[in-house]
């Protein structure tokens, strides 16, 4: 078993400290088991497939307490496959195969294993009759039959399907310690999950997760330091940069068969980093909470005056799902700042209306002629984040939202993150409905009483992704070859060289749109 101190959020959404406890396995030491993973395709290699299988497999083992060593890919050619099942099988405990199981000329996984043992493959009468069985009745050369060739020394293993309680039509196949898995991913998993006693080891993992608003090389002698105090304790520290996350720059996993070990390099990494770069109360997946966060929790607990404005936002929503059906609205989300906290609150109410829906939320993308990469990764990242389904257009609004009618004229309402201090928007109240030239929607507006420090605390404090480009000195986006970084947040680096400050930073918000050409 693995422990660390982290956070939840309760069900009235109040975030406490508990120590959460993840079970790998029986909580005996020095017996760790070895794996060796081997991926077999070529096209895995000439890149026309990619490859999940290797990293579920890794994920499964680890968490049964097993340490992979090895992971390979390599080509369907037999001598190949023969010679690392050979080296893998004679270094690790367990060998893992997948790929190279199949009717056709390019599936020689079980030849390759065969020949790995000095064995040859024969018909085995359990796979013969459940091809005949699927397949009807068949000759002995028939491709069909390739799959019921096996190495001497095959032992079938059947699962039990856990929801329904049969057993597997189809078996797992090991030759000693290496498991023939099929390539299909859900084919693959559904063995491992169903079969994962036959890799049960005896060790386990220990594990702590670190979260550090620094960079690499600031950190690194530290880090170094630490595994140099606690080499003699399998200690191992693994460092991860994350370029795009908006709340700490480096991942560092702390990880040891020795939970006190684990325990001590922990401290010691606390002690020794530098205060204030570990990032506390960390929420990984807001979106989880279900809109819990939105409701209560820290925006009620620490800003009273912003819960208040979220509380007239969510009103103002809940009228509109009155007013229309939920097929008749959909969000206007374009990955600005604004638009990113609304979608947040939109989905809240979402899940408090309709919490047993399985429908995606509707949106509305008015996209740049010339958009920044970064905007268009974090849409993506958005659209599944929040399960959206996301008309995207180009053009102006006017000319986009008059093909939006066109193409779906079930929508009657856009929702929109627009504040009072946005251009042309002093006027607009709740529900504005498009002037009489443009087409027939009608605009709601839940944040117009929100300020751009409003939107900055609601996003950080609830640790929700925005688009990376506002760490980097933007603070108002638009099109790439009309929007520049904010002068405001300029400052001279060590070396001399101009850095920005992250957007939340700047004081005065009249400035917001400066970098708008």
């Amino acid at each position: 078993m693995f422990a660390w101190k982290n956070f939840v959020v309760s069900s009235s959404g109040h975030r406490k400290q508990v120590t959460r406890i993840f079970s790998t396995s029986a909580n005996k030491e020095n017996m760790m088991k070895t794996a060796g993973i081997i991926i077999i395709g070529d096209e895995i290699l000439k890149g026309q497939t990619q490859d999940t299988n290797s990293f579920y497999l890794a994920t499964t083992l680890h968490r049964l307490g097993v340490s992979v060593k090895k992971i390979s890919v390599i080509g369907d050619d037999l001598n190949t496959i023969a010679s690392e099942v050979k080296q893998l099988s004679s270094s690790f405990d367990f060998v893992l195969t997948s790929g190279g199981i199949g009717p056709t000329h390019d599936d020689v996984t079980f030849e390759g294993v065969a020949r790995a043992f000095d064995e040859t493959i024969a018909p085995h009468p359990t796979l013969v009759s459940l091809c005949q069985k699927y397949f009807g009745r068949l000759t002995e050369n028939s491709p069909e039959m390739k799959l019921a060739c096996l190495p001497q020394s095959a032992v079938l293993h059947f699962g039990t399907d856990t929801l329904n309680g049969e057993k597997f039509k189809f078996p797992l196949v090991s030759t000693r310690n290496v498991f023939i898995f099929p390539g299909i991913p859900v084919l693959l998993r559904r063995l491992i999950d169903n079969l994962h006693h036959l890799f049960a080891s005896d060790a386990s993992f220990h594990a702590a997760v670190l979260r550090v608003n620094a960079l690499e090389t600031e950190i690194a002698e530290t880090l170094s330091s630490c595994t140099n105090r606690f080499k003699d304790s399998d200690v191992t520290i693994g460092s991860y940069p994350d370029w795009f996350n908006n709340y700490y720059k480096v991942k560092v996993i702390v990880e040891s068969p020795n939970e006190e070990s684990t325990q001590h390099a922990v401290s010691y990494l606390q002690s020794n980093l530098t205060e204030g770069k570990l990032v506390a109360d960390y929420i990984e997946n807001p979106v989880s909470l279900r809109g819990r966060d939105v409701f209560g929790g820290i925006i009620k607990e620490k800003f009273p005056l912003l819960h208040q404005k979220v509380l007239h936002s969510v009103q103002i929503l809940e009228e509109a799902f009155q007013r229309y059906p939920k097929n008749a609205i959909c969000i206007g989300f374009n990955g600005g700042k604004d638009c990113t906290a609304l979608l947040h609150i939109y989905y809240a109410v979402m899940c408090r209306l309709y919490p047993d829906s399985q429908d995606k939320l509707g949106a509305l993308y008015i996209k740049d002629l010339h958009p920044f990469e970064e905007l268009e990764a974090f849409m993506e990242d958005s659209v599944d984040r929040y399960n959206l389904d996301i008309n995207t257009l180009n053009g102006a609004m006017k000319a986009a939202l008059r093909h939006l009618h066109q193409e779906r004229p079930e929508i009657k309402a856009v929702v929109m993150g627009t504040r009072c201090g946005d251009p042309y928007s002093s006027g607009l109240t709740s529900f504005t409905a498009c002037d009489k030239d443009w087409p027939p929607f009608m605009r709601v507006n839940p944040l117009l009483n929100w300020t751009y420090h409003d939107i900055w605390t609601f996003l950080r404090a609830l640790n929700l992704p925005y688009c990376v480009l506002y760490d980097r000195g933007y603070t108002s986006l638009g099109s790439r070859d009309k929007t520049s970084r904010n002068s405001k947040l300029a400052y001279k680096g060590n070396g001399g060289n101009v850095r920005y400050a992250p957007a939340y930073t700047l004081q005065n918000e009249d400035m917001e749109r400066n970098g708008r050409l």
